[in-house]
């Protein structure tokens, strides 16, 4: 199964843009890359922005980023696979050391930049939180 990470990007003060997460799916030799305001939370919605594909060494990379645009901190890592994909929409099914559930993206109809996303845990993930 194609593996994904959640990065915690922080950025420079001076970085024009906040800290903030990285989702990355790998396919096939690139890795499919979002920028998200807050990590994943059961049940909530959340604006997504797409980023430019990145390299794959990223699935294991921690450390600064070059041209000082921050630090990157693996939150999460995993496998996924693939539910939904077409060009209105996105889902996929996540296990990983944080996050094991279902993941979709729609985008938003007044911007090509922006999309909405999802995070739903699985059934035995919620009833783990609930337990603590």
């Amino acid at each position: 199964m194609p593996r994904y990470v959640i990065l915690l990007h922080k950025m420079p003060e001076d970085a024009g843009r906040p800290t903030h997460w990285d989702l990355m799916l790998e396919d096939g030799e690139v890795l499919l890359t979002w920028a998200l305001q807050a990590f994943p939370e059961h049940g909530k919605v959340a604006r997504v922005q797409r980023l430019p594909d990145h390299r794959l060494a990223y699935l294991t990379y921690e450390g600064p980023v070059s041209d000082h645009r921050g630090s990157v901190h693996r939150w999460d890592r995993g496998e996924y696979q693939w539910i939904r994909r077409d060009d209105h929409s996105l889902h996929v099914r996540v296990l990983g050391q944080q996050l094991d559930g279902e993941i979709r993206w729609t985008h938003e109809q007044q911007s090509a930049e922006f999309q909405r996303m999802e995070y739903q845990a699985s059934e035995q993930r919620t009833q783990q939180q609930g337990d603590k």
